[in-house]
């Protein structure tokens, strides 16, 4: 059975986190340049080219910039006016848009542009597979994202508050995560800084 035979029985929403203001990098980190899109619009083709059957991306500071430069066709767009109050509020904000009769959210950070469909597919298949609460994936035994959040957990997240992700759920959790290990550092890789931004164009001219 490939993954879209399972899509019939087994529906995941993606969730695009990228709502942040991006201080210490000083400029919109969305829009920074990436191949031939931006960051996040690298990010939103990684995602609605994989089997995830619809996605979400949630926006808050310079959103109407955003809007006007990055392709959003194919996505569902969420405003986070709340976004400074921190992560959770971005979860919640998704979580209210998700559909009725999806079965999880798979959480993607904004600023991966380098996690690709591929490692997306293998978190969905993991999913699919086990009905874990939570999925998530690593590289050398050391955890990253996205992660996988099964709907029984919906509520749990939308108690969340300040400046709180998903990971607080980990240790809740524990004995009900599933871990996919993956051939890729991809999942480490998120941009903070003009550091982090300069080491993305070094891998990226290094291929």
């Amino acid at each position: 059975m490939g993954p879209h035979d399972q899509k019939k029985d087994c529906r995941v929403t993606g969730v695009i986190l990228a709502a942040g203001s991006s201080k210490r990098i000083g400029e919109v980190k969305q829009l920074l340049p990436f191949r031939e899109t931006t960051l996040l619009g690298q990010v939103i083709e990684n995602t609605t080219g994989s089997n995830l059957d619809e996605v979400i991306v949630v926006l808050g500071h310079a959103a109407e910039q955003i809007r006007k430069t990055v392709k959003l066709e194919g996505v569902r767009v969420v405003i986070n006016e709340a976004h400074e109050e921190g992560q959770s509020t971005s979860l919640r904000a998704a979580l209210s848009v998700v559909s009725r009769d999806t079965d999880a959210a798979m959480f993607i950070l904004g600023d991966q542009p380098l996690v690709g469909r591929e490692i997306m597919n293998v978190l969905l298949e993991g999913y699919c597979h086990r009905r874990a609460v939570i999925v998530l994936p690593t590289h050398l035994g050391r955890r990253g994202n996205p992660v996988v959040i099964d709907r029984g957990l919906f509520s749990r997240i939308e108690s969340l508050t300040g400046d709180v992700g998903a990971r607080v759920l980990f240790e809740e959790y524990a004995e009900d995560i599933e871990e996919v290990e993956v051939d890729d550092d991809s999942i480490h890789f998120d941009l903070d800084t003009w550091g982090d931004y300069e080491e993305l164009m070094r891998r990226e001219g290094s291929k």
